[in-house]
């Protein structure tokens, strides 16, 4: 049911603007002016940080919403409170009250927009002390930008990802990503490539916004990281969590400083637990560790390819990527003379056709074993006839959730950091 109340919009496609949010929040009582936000925008790492965040937050005791997109097997895993996902049952309900404040005359709301909507009634309903909210696309036209005072927005990267419709330059796509930045409201922003980062400077100064630059915490050990000398132990892999946690810590220290109490303890121990599937995630399939990560844009394959390197193994890699994205790019970022590459397509998505994917990735780098495989399993089978090798799946967090789908619910193993 859930999905026939949701299909419905999905030909309405992806149209940036507030237009028809504002109008759709104000025929149901704008439950948005009654949530305290923290808005995250940023082209990599904007889930993580909300898992942080989220995870931090309900330690401390807060009643802490989250809004998320995409998800990977249901869409309930967008809106969650203290960690828990929506019952698809209350779910239902608000997409019906959403679908009844629709004006039939009015242009009719996106698929996001209506979702976005139901997550606004549902974190006000359950009279959240704040919610965490990630930014859909870009950010001074997402249909999450509908509130003027927010606790903290926060950017956590840029880079080129969604150009079709943010800009082909870095400082056109900061532009964008800036536009969740209000008056005198605090900012914190991660590393941003210069270009990018004198954008947002002049729009952190236009808007007087009291403003924290984040330096990545250094590793003292095994999975601990530090920040300015406080020290915390991470549950996600990766040098990316390094940025990821400190931009998570720096908005708790802006919290504080709004009287907001979390103890180094709630810190310490929302760290630890945060759990954020599909991005540098661990898995046993047939008895065998599985390396998962979206790298769904170059500077996210980047990570992922120095992640890869940092364990010093040969890898398969297992990929589908959409037609959408830089697939050129991605593709030089990951591959390395001697790799493994088994294409496959992405189930119920517009994926790169592999024929072309085949070429791009021989362009990129000639010296691969190439191969093709119809579904994930069948990939993994072939990837396990090759012991030495570590299988990485990637290139798609709609194929990371096609596949986690097939498998039900499986514990999160504990990262090779």
């Amino acid at each position: 049911m859930l999905d026939t109340h949701l299909n419905q919009f999905a030909r309405f496609g992806v149209h940036l603007g507030l237009e028809r949010i504002q109008r759709l929040l104000r025929d149901l009582g704008n439950p948005q002016h009654q949530v305290p936000l923290i808005h995250v925008a940023g082209t990599n790492g904007k889930g993580s940080v909300c898992a942080y965040l989220s995870s931090i937050l309900t330690a401390a005791g807060y009643r802490t919403g989250r809004y998320t997109s995409p998800h990977l097997t249901h869409w309930c895993e967008r809106i969650c409170l203290d960690g828990h996902p929506i019952s698809e049952a209350r779910f239902e309900a608000l997409l019906q009250r959403v679908e009844a404040a629709i004006v039939p005359d009015e242009p009719t709301p996106t698929q996001f927009e209506v979702v976005t909507a139901a997550a606004w009634l549902y974190f006000a309903e359950s009279a959240v002390d704040v919610a965490v909210v990630e930014v859909g696309l870009g950010g001074r036209l997402d249909a999450t930008n509908v509130c003027d005072r927010p606790l903290v927005s926060v950017i956590t990267s840029i880079s080129r990802d969604h150009w079709q419709r943010l800009g082909n330059t870095l400082g056109e796509i900061a532009g964008e990503k800036a536009g969740i930045l209000k008056a005198n409201c605090a900012a914190v922003v991660g590393p941003l490539p210069l270009e990018a980062q004198q954008v947002v400077q002049g729009r952190i100064e236009a808007l007087n916004c009291p403003a924290v630059w984040v330096e990545p915490a250094i590793r003292v050990g095994g999975n601990r990281v530090q920040v300015q000398g406080f020290e915390y132990e991470l549950s996600l892999g990766g040098a990316v969590q390094y940025v990821n946690s400190a931009i998570a810590l720096a908005v708790i220290r802006q919290l504080h400083q709004q009287g907001w109490e979390i103890s180094d303890e709630a810190i310490r121990r929302g760290m630890l637990t945060t759990r954020w599937a599909g991005r540098l995630q661990w898995i046993l399939y047939e008895n065998r560790r599985v390396l998962m990560d979206g790298a769904h844009n170059v500077a996210a394959a980047q990570a992922l390819r120095d992640y890869v390197e940092s364990l010093q193994t040969p890898v398969t890699w297992v990929m589908g990527m959409l037609a959408t994205k830089d697939t050129e790019g991605i593709l030089a970022s990951l591959l390395r003379g001697g790799d493994r590459l088994i294409l496959l397509p992405i189930p119920g998505h517009q994926f790169m056709p592999l024929e072309e994917l085949s070429q791009q990735a021989m362009a990129a780098c000639p010296d691969i074993s190439l191969e093709f495989a119809e579904e994930v399993d069948e990939a993994l089978t072939q990837a396990a006839l090759d012991g030495d090798r570590l299988p990485v799946l990637c290139g798609s967090l709609y194929l990371i959730g096609h596949f986690l789908q097939s498998q039900g619910k499986q514990e999160p193993m504990k990262p090779l950091i």
